[in-house]
């Protein structure tokens, strides 16, 4: 059988920034040829594949996704992603974000005896708003936890894999304003957008983000006006000016954005909402924490994450998540991404092992 190491240079030489179905075959025929499961590909591309384990009531489900975000020009030669390794780390586009952690699950769920049934799931489009995870949502992909393994940057340091049990969403949304264009010569002829909208943003800035606490961890949410856009000429009074707003969302809370609006004025529009994840089980992440230190010389600890994630979608939809990949800083989506192989082993033993202990409500 491949070792995650070999495994993971092969997913990640394959170019998935436009179309998965490729890396999707290798993981495809790798689960059926190494493993005596079912295995299926959904409509979109997903690859989900079970083991069963007689008089299982609940199911774990290690989770990644095959797709990536569009490589450097450094990053791809003859229609292969370029792979280099060298000091234990393998670099190429995906290596950290999340071949990698993929290809430690797929070797976990081939090596572990498990407790419970243990699922394993990889979906396309994370990268552009979690599209196969909503996907086999809506097709009752359903099981009661999961380790989302996660290889995005920021929330551990160096030498440790810590547990990450809460994440921001983000919401994306535009709040336009309306006026009544006129000659600029002539400004009480009419109703200038711009004015309009500069009050929206003042009221923008007046807003306290919100935050809370998961397991004793803060995490805190924010809003920011990043875009504006108006006008039609020197000359002309505006009659519509619209501004962009991000905000990082918390879970069970979002920014009182709609107290912007003013009929017939200002109107606020969503346009992408990517759910926050809080874990609902500290006993599962304590589990997966402790899964992580036997696996490690250092001590990880219960952290939160700045980035959305397919857990949120999965969080949502009630399956108890937290995320354990190889996150280590300044990795992910960088002309110079790696990842660390001996992070790797260290994930697919954590991996093993949660699965092997994790009795659910049986703890």
């Amino acid at each position: 059988m491949s070792t995650v190491t070999d495994l993971t240079r092969d997913l990640v030489s394959i170019p998935s920034h436009e179309d998965e179905t490729d890396a999707g075959d290798l993981i495809e025929k790798w689960l059926r040829e190494e493993t005596d499961t079912d295995v299926t590909r959904d409509g979109v591309g997903n690859v989900i594949a079970r083991r069963n384990v007689t008089d299982a009531n609940e199911s774990l489900a290690l989770v990644g996704h095959h797709d990536v975000v569009p490589p450097d020009d450094s990053q791809i030669a003859d229609d292969e992603y370029v792979l280099t390794e060298r000091d234990g780390r393998l670099y190429g586009r995906g290596a950290a974000d999340m071949k990698g952690a993929v290809a430690a699950a797929m070797c976990a769920f081939h090596d572990a005896d498990p407790a419970m049934e243990l699922v394993f799931a990889s979906f396309v489009g994370e990268e552009i708003g979690g599209e196969g995870a909503r996907y086999a949502i809506d097709e009752r992909f359903a099981p009661d936890y999961a380790i989302v393994g996660e290889g995005t940057t920021g929330y551990s340091t160096p030498g440790t894999t810590d547990i990450a049990v809460a994440h921001k969403g983000r919401r994306a949304s535009t709040i336009t304003a309306h006026g009544t264009a006129a000659h600029a010569s002539e400004p009480k002829a009419g109703e200038n957008a711009v004015y309009t909208a500069c009050e929206a943003v003042e009221m923008v800035r007046g807003i306290d983000a919100p935050s809370t606490d998961v397991f004793g961890e803060r995490v805190s949410g924010s809003v920011v006006v990043t875009e504006i856009e108006g006008g039609s000429a020197w000359n002309v009074i505006p009659e519509s000016c619209s501004i962009t707003v991000d905000e990082r969302t918390v879970p069970g809370e979002r920014a009182p954005l709609a107290a912007v609006e003013d009929s017939g004025r200002v109107e606020w529009t969503i346009d992408q909402d990517l759910p926050p994840m809080a874990c609902d089980d500290e006993a599962f992440a304590e589990t997966v924490r402790a899964a992580a230190a036997d696996a490690q010389k250092s001590d990880p600890e219960l952290v939160t994450k700045p980035h959305a994630t397919d857990a949120g979608w999965l969080a949502e939809a009630g399956v108890t998540c937290v995320i354990c990949g190889p996150a280590e800083p300044g990795e992910a989506h960088t002309k110079d991404e790696s990842v660390s192989l001996d992070v790797l082993d260290r994930c697919h033993e954590a991996y093993c092992d949660v699965a092997e202990s994790w009795l659910g409500l049986e703890n």
